[in-house]
């Protein structure tokens, strides 16, 4: 294998694949897996690629009911990409939705939903998992955290809450960008980043430019991405631009929101993921109902950060909730959480779907590889590039 060899890693509940990648050819090949403690919420990689860190839980989503089994991993990376077990798996208060390690890697940061809080657990000289990093008293999470990441500084780390919309004669509840400033993995001295109160404001997920001073952060609840400029871990109070993501927002079909966005390493592009898996009964059968499966691709004006829409390309599947793009910037992959019969009769099985990147930032579709789930969600998939 060469230097340069990026393997996929893709969760099935517990179970964490691994697939060998060719950005070139576009095709994907299965190789082992490894079994967690439970299912699968969110992968990172250690600052030295020769380690993961698996957060997982049996915990439904969002505000579901609450599991019993929550822990994060430490898994050993080998030459060819296989994975196994590193040290014991450390175990968590509540379902973590979210986690990351800072720059170094010398802490894993853990983001929970419900009930909302947020955990720092040290990492040792060897890459397993050590204590609990005590936080101040009083640190404030926000409304339903989403994401957590350690700013590109390294001396600070955003926690996005992303509130709730109003629903059931419940108002809407507000979200936020938290920033902390990192000493050694202490988060201290919160600053609450929430345009108009936090009130239409429902971020979920962002990045970073690799040269610039933006960040990009998807609206859920809005179907929006924002630019936000930042300076040595200060952020604007309000966003410089914000951008419908949908191909026709005047056209909503029930449960519409964005996900997952990435910045292209050229740091010409900015892509985000739509995501509907609506449903109505057909015939005695729930069957999709419509709504917009699609990755948003907008150009990046190199001037003010501005994104401007350039292409709406259907992802060939249901709720891309993760999508990845490799190091070249040749290829993106899309990873659905799961399938849904079609009202002619067909069924749209859980996938993972493979894209060229041309030039100009667009996507061409090239495959898919349906996945066999056993009921189950594929809830994650990222990529790692191997020392």
């Amino acid at each position: 294998m060469s230097e340069k060899t990026t393997v996929l890693y893709a969760s099935i509940g517990a179970e964490l694949i691994q697939f060998d990648m060719d950005a070139e050819a576009a095709t994907l090949t299965r190789r082992g897996s490894v079994t967690l403690p439970a299912n699968v919420q969110y992968v990172w990689p250690h600052a030295n690629r020769k380690f993961l860190y698996a957060a997982t839980s049996d915990s439904a989503s969002g505000m579901g009911p609450a599991g019993t089994t929550h822990h994060v991993s430490a898994l050993a990376i080998d030459a060819t990409g296989a994975l196994t077990t590193h040290g014991a798996p450390i175990p968590l208060p509540y379902r973590p939705i979210h986690m990351a390690t800072d720059i170094s890697s010398e802490n894993v940061l853990v983001a929970f939903n419900n009930p909302p809080d947020v955990r720092v657990y040290k990492i040792a000289a060897d890459a397993t998992l050590g204590a609990e990093v005590p936080l101040p008293e009083g640190t404030d999470p926000g409304i339903f955290p989403h994401q957590i990441l350690a700013m590109p500084d390294n001396g600070h780390v955003i926690l996005i809450a992303r509130g709730h919309d109003a629903a059931k004669g419940k108002p809407e509840e507000p979200g936020s960008l938290k920033i902390f400033r990192n000493d050694s993995g202490t988060l201290r001295d919160e600053v609450s980043i929430a345009p108009n109160g936090g009130f239409g404001f429902g971020p979920r997920h962002l990045d970073f430019h690799p040269t610039k001073p933006w960040i990009y952060i998807a609206l859920e609840r809005q179907n929006a991405v924002d630019l936000f400029v930042h300076d040595a871990g200060k952020l604007a109070e309000t966003p410089a631009f914000r951008v419908n993501t949908l191909r026709k927002p005047d056209a909503v079909i029930g449960h519409q929101v964005v996900g997952t966005v990435h910045v292209h390493p050229n740091g010409r592009f900015v892509y985000v993921a739509n995501r509907a898996n609506n449903t109505v009964e057909q015939n005695g059968k729930k069957v999709f109902a419509g709504g917009e499966n699609s990755i948003a691709v907008f150009a990046i004006d190199q001037r003010n950060g501005e994104p401007i829409p350039i292409q709406h390309a259907d992802t060939n599947g249901i709720h891309c909730r993760t999508f990845h793009i490799d190091p070249t910037g040749k290829l993106m992959v899309c990873a659905h959480i799961m399938g849904l019969p079609m009202p002619d009769g067909t069924e749209v099985p859980t996938r993972l779907s493979l894209f060229r990147i041309g030039d100009d930032g667009k996507l061409a579709f090239v495959r898919s590889y349906d996945m066999e789930t056993g009921g189950k969600f594929m809830w994650w998939m990222g990529m790692v590039t191997l020392p």
